[in-house]
């Protein structure tokens, strides 16, 4: 201290100034390093940000808050986020996560742009499509306190001061030289963490981006498989109807056996293209509460006799299941195949189990309450290899003819379409445990109906307006309907069908369209021109999509392929009601 006091005392003004100097040089300093960081900080936010938005535009666009949510979970992997979410293009929120213990996102969307408050940082980017903004992303992040940076900003000024004392003060070189060696070991040891923490988030990186690739795989194969299943459908609808009329009026006893096997094979078919639909999760499900456990034991027989007499079936239902609310039509489906699936995996036999148990929020990280439905088998197991694409549409290791590779699809779009999701557990040598967890629904389990008669129907003296641009499917059912004895008429195109329906001297007494059609306007938006040109008009709608009908509330569902029989009765129904507009498909 003796020997600083005498520094002072004896140091020319201008080496004085020299320290100044370099003060204010360590301060300018200080605020470049401060602004180069938060400007790197923001930068890889944004990148982050940019890939959420571009993987979530598909899901906007196709109004899939299912998607969005798992795209924007999967952050969930990364420990620096601590809260995410996507906006529609009303700024209204859309999907969103919280890291456990953090501040959930706003309500509604910031601007675009980096938004730093206090020791957050969120950055705002659009969601674009075809040059256009859908929506927007937003990542909130934590950024190092100012303070902390602060100190190593004012420990670089008093590093560069202290270089010109030691420089001045010879007797202070030897603590000095003491001193920046304890500073560069500290700051080695501080390069070791930090290079240890860079390749943890890397690989955390690696792990979300794959997660994101096989979402994204699995999205466009739903796509490519709902589209092949819409045509699929068209070829059967004529199908089954030129088979009824063929019936109706074939006269020689050695057809029938010939017709029964054509819709039989026509029936198969139609199960097939209703398993690819549940995995592009574009079937129609008629969701209601249902008791799981009644479900699953009236399902028994039928499991029974799916698989051999060398397994053995064992059930344990815990008391009081929650309901849920999902198709059970669909939900014994599901079921089924995963039985069928453990029967093939155990060509020695074995047991198969099926439980089913609550699962409440917050245990083992569950959020909502949901129902666990397990299907376990004692068989070969799957390779990783396997088990990594099993719920791919037509992916089997079964030989050929003995099996689609669809089931374990349909497993998966019932679950995911019911808001639900699916988890599999396999390695060779012990077996698969396939669990389904479906959300718990408060609602009521209503007595089981009793099925009503199917009537053939009967047209009158009735006017239809028939719209259909599949040539052959129109003239089908053209044919069924004169038959049944409606007078029909016959319109190519929406836009065709509005010039009959502007003609007031013409006769319409209902009007029955499919909903998928070429040109500007579709079976629904022909829907709601046709009520505005005659008020009260009866309106049925046929398609093999949910997505334009389930926006419309009181949808009522007749899926192609349909039977003349059930066509009839709708027809029937729909006029007894005159006056509302049921949509079916």
């Amino acid at each position: 201290m003796t020997d600083l006091a005498g520094f002072w005392r004896h140091t020319p003004r201008l080496t004085v100034l020299a320290v100044a100097v370099l003060l204010i040089t360590g301060g300018l300093m200080a605020l470049a390093s401060e602004r180069a960081y938060r400007e790197e900080r923001a930068g890889d936010v944004e990148v982050q940000a940019r890939i959420l938005a571009a993987t979530v535009t598909a899901a906007l666009s196709f109004n899939d808050r299912t998607a969005a949510g798992e795209y924007v979970a999967a952050l969930s992997a990364s420990p620096e986020f601590e809260a995410a979410g996507v906006y529609d293009g009303n700024g209204a929120m859309f999907a969103t996560h919280t890291a456990g213990g953090m501040q959930p996102m706003l309500a509604f969307a910031e601007p675009p742009g980096r938004h730093f408050d206090g020791g957050h940082l969120t950055v705002t980017v659009p969601v674009m499509q075809d040059g256009r903004a859908i929506g927007s992303v937003s990542l909130r992040t934590q950024v190092e306190p100012f303070a902390r940076r602060a100190e190593r900003y004012v420990g670089m000024a008093l590093l560069l001061a202290m270089t010109v004392l030691i420089v001045l003060v010879l007797g202070a070189a030897q603590a000095a030289l003491a001193r920046a060696n304890r500073d560069l070991a500290e700051r080695a040891r501080d390069l070791s963490t930090a290079n240890e923490a860079l390749n943890a988030e890397i690989a955390e990186r690696e792990k979300v981006e794959a997660a994101l690739r096989q979402s994204q795989k699995m999205e466009a194969m739903g796509q490519l498989t709902g589209g092949i299943a819409h045509d699929f459908n068209n070829l059967l609808q004529a199908l089954a109807g030129c088979l009824q009329l063929v019936g109706r009026r074939a006269k020689e006893p050695s057809i029938q056996p010939l017709l029964e096997t054509g819709q039989q094979a026509i029936d198969r078919g139609a199960k097939l293209v209703q398993q690819l639909m549940a995995f592009a999760r574009r079937q129609t499900l008629r969701p209601e509460p249902m008791d799981v456990r009644d479900r699953l034991l009236g399902m028994a027989d039928l499991l029974t006799r799916a698989i051999r007499a060398d397994i053995t079936l064992e059930t344990e239902l815990e008391p009081g299941l929650w309901p849920v609310e999902v198709d059970p039509t669909q939900f014994e489906l599901a079921i089924l195949n995963l039985a069928v699936n453990a029967r093939d995996a155990m060509p020695e036999g074995g047991q198969l189990h099926i439980t089913a148990r609550n699962r409440p929020a917050g245990d083992a990280g569950i959020e909502g309450d949901l129902v666990q439905v397990t299907v376990s088998d004692t068989g070969t197991g799957m390779e990783p290899e396997v088990k990594a694409r099993v719920f791919e549409p037509f992916f089997t290791t079964k030989e050929v003819g003995k099996g689609s590779g669809l089931g374990l699809a349909q497993v998966y779009g019932f679950t995911r379409q019911s808001s639900g999701r699916v988890e599999i557990d396999s390695a060779p040598g012990r077996g698969t445990a396939v669990s389904l967890f479906l959300p718990r629904t408060a609602k009521p389990v209503a007595a089981p109906a009793a099925e009503r008669a199917l009537d053939t129907g009967c047209g009158g003296d009735r006017h239809l307006l028939l719209v259909e641009d599949d040539p052959i499917v129109g003239s089908m059912v053209a044919a069924a309907l004169e038959e049944i004895g409606y007078a029909v008429l016959r319109a190519a195109n929406a836009e065709e069908a509005l010039g009959l329906l502007t003609d007031g001297d013409l006769r319409i007494d209902i009007l029955f369209s499919d909903v998928v059609m070429p040109g500007p306007m579709n079976g629904v938006d022909l829907a709601h021109a046709a009520r505005r040109l005659r008020p009260g008009l009866p309106v049925v709608l046929t398609t093999g999509y949910s997505e334009d009908v389930a926006r419309i509330e009181g949808v009522r569902v007749l899926p192609k392929p349909y039977r003349v029989g059930a066509l009839a009765e709708l027809l029937d129904a729909v006029l007894a009601a005159e006056g509302d507009l049921t949509l079916t498909r």
